[in-house]
């Protein structure tokens, strides 16, 4: 089967290498062109343009920053819609505004083409180990269809409902984390400020009802300081926005999550934007002036 893919960032990279160690033929495109070249040096072959891409292949990846990026790669001049036969499926792995997906997926359907909206989550660890989670809206039939091709960059596939419900599932998604983040970040910090070790707080209530896949992810990098992006803060913000946005148009508020959202922008007026989401904690270790990191063994 041949797929191309589009989107050769912090994500993508390795999401189509997973797909290359499984076997696909893949056809890949990107705006940056030291991605495209080590994608070809690792096996696949290089177009010019989507349209070149969707003139060749029979399911096409996008995985791109936010819904302006996926409506140009789509829709735009040599775009995806102007190479396009019917029959090609797209599958959007972005995180975007669900509406936008709606939009994109009925431009394509005038021209036969399938939709499919998959955004993921795990960052880019898992990215590279092949074990992402993927929430997918679309029609079910389509969904079948890709399956052994998510399966192959993922570890969990859920199919949710229709197109828009993948991105829907991804900003409540979105919303968990942020706030676990802020959260853990929030009640560690106390733990330094009153000079009890914040890594023995972790470990006594890490198996508790407290525990979660964020917290486990993230306090080691916070205790070692280490905030190089996995999955960076203006991306988060970018999320937040779109959550926030979706529950305007939907009649649902989201009080918490908007303040962690102003959180997040005051770390990017720091200049903190391009760090990891664990990069919050800074923002409360500046409220209590104490940082938190690991005690002096011995």
């Amino acid at each position: 089967m041949k797929i191309g893919f589009i989107g050769l960032g912090i994500m993508g990279k390795p999401m189509s290498k997973n797909l290359l160690k499984a076997g696909y033929e893949l056809i890949v495109c990107d705006i940056v062109r030291e991605a495209v070249d080590e994608l070809v040096a690792a096996g696949a072959k290089a177009a010019a343009s989507p349209k070149e891409i969707a003139q060749q292949v029979e399911i096409i990846i996008t995985m791109l920053p936010n819904s302006p990026e996926v409506k140009e790669v789509v829709l735009g001049k040599n775009g995806v819609l102007e190479g396009a036969r019917p029959g090609l499926i797209l599958a959007d792995m972005s995180s975007i505004a669900p509406q936008a997906s709606r939009e994109i997926a009925a431009k394509l359907a005038e021209k036969g083409v399938e939709m499919l909206d998959a955004p993921v989550s795990g960052g880019q660890p898992k990215a590279i180990d092949g074990t992402l989670s993927v929430m997918v809206g679309g029609k079910k039939e389509v969904f079948e269809r890709c399956l052994p091709v998510f399966k192959a960059m993922a570890a969990s596939v859920v199919h949710v409902g229709e197109i828009g419900a993948g991105n829907v599932a991804k900003l409540a998604n979105q919303i968990v984390v942020a706030l676990n983040i802020a959260a853990v970040s929030e009640a560690l910090v106390l733990a330094a400020k009153a000079g009890v070790e914040p890594e023995l707080v972790f470990k006594a209530i890490r198996g508790g009802l407290a525990g979660s896949t964020v917290m486990e992810a993230k306090v080691p990098l916070m205790l070692d300081r280490k905030f190089n992006p996995g999955f960076r803060i203006n991306l988060h913000i970018k999320d937040l926005d779109n959550a926030l946005n979706a529950g305007h148009q939907f009649g649902s508020p989201l009080p918490l999550t908007a303040l962690v959202r102003e959180i997040l922008e005051a770390l990017k007026v720091e200049g903190l934007g391009d760090c990891d989401h664990g990069a919050l904690v800074r923002y409360f270790e500046k409220q209590a002036k104490t940082e938190l990191k690991r005690f002096p063994t011995g």
